[in-house]
């Protein structure tokens, strides 16, 4: 059994607790504008300068390249992250990697849209000590227009997995004039205070860092141009979440 990662990063901090090293898995079912990592939507090979980017792996050649910094791990409480893309496209790859992980004494969080069949979670839930939730829009018809896809699935999940006890953390990309209204914030709290508990909230502001990546690669960039929120709007959106009695993050 393979699996493809398009990168492999070390010394990891926003990711999930401690340092960590995050695997990027190849391909994503999603479409989003704002994606940051454009070279791993595409479930087929991506070329730069006549190189192919993406990477077989098999899972203890993986879990060999993980462990290389099980030192920084054990000291800072951290592991791996699997990331993409999104993860749960790979999912018989994903479990095995992670439950080699798992058995390994290694912390394990999945960094997910939550754009996968129930049944894929269920697999993944023995062996993932966190999840990292996007969620986008509250929008059925914006998240369509914005991510190619709708957003049913992906709050059923999310509700399945608080429901089961796991450790979720509720991860909302601020990009302005599309996510980050107070129409769509709203209707996401709403959403989430009605869960049986709250989980936490982590703000990521929209940066452009990505643009060159786009150019690189050859892909539209669709958010060409567009500022990032600004310290005082991010500070609005923050007491939003906190008046509603959310725990929060600025990432």
């Amino acid at each position: 059994m393979v699996g493809i990662s398009f990168n492999i990063q070390r010394f990891s901090v926003n990711d999930g607790p401690g340092i960590r090293t995050t695997v990027f898995m190849q391909g994503c079912p999603l479409g989003c504008w704002w994606c940051h990592n454009p070279e791993g939507m595409s479930f087929g090979p991506v070329v730069s300068n006549g190189k192919e980017i993406g990477k077989e792996w098999t899972v203890e050649a993986l879990y060999e390249e993980i462990n290389k910094d099980r030192i920084f791990y054990d000291e800072s409480g951290g592991g791996v992250t699997f990331s993409g893309g999104e993860p749960l496209a790979q999912p018989e790859f994903l479990e095995a990697a992670l439950k080699k992980c798992f058995q390994e004494g290694i912390h394990t969080t999945v960094d997910t849209s939550g754009y996968a069949e129930k049944d894929v979670f269920k697999k993944i839930m023995p062996f993932t000590k966190l999840f990292l939730y996007d969620l986008k829009l509250f929008d059925p018809t914006e998240h369509i227009k914005y991510t190619g896809v709708t957003n049913e699935l992906i709050r059923y999940n999310l509700n399945f997995l608080i429901e089961n006890k796991a450790k979720v953390v509720v991860r909302i990309p601020l990009i302005p004039g599309i996510t980050a209204t107070i129409q769509n914030l709203s209707g996401m709290i709403d959403h989430l205070n009605n869960m049986d508990t709250k989980p936490p909230v982590h703000l990521l502001n929209y940066h452009r860092i990505a643009d060159g990546k786009y150019e690189k690669f050859g892909i539209t960039n669709r958010m060409k141009g567009r500022k990032e929120i600004s310290s005082t709007e991010m500070e609005e959106i923050r007491n939003l979440f906190e008046n509603s009695g959310f725990n929060v993050k600025v990432n």
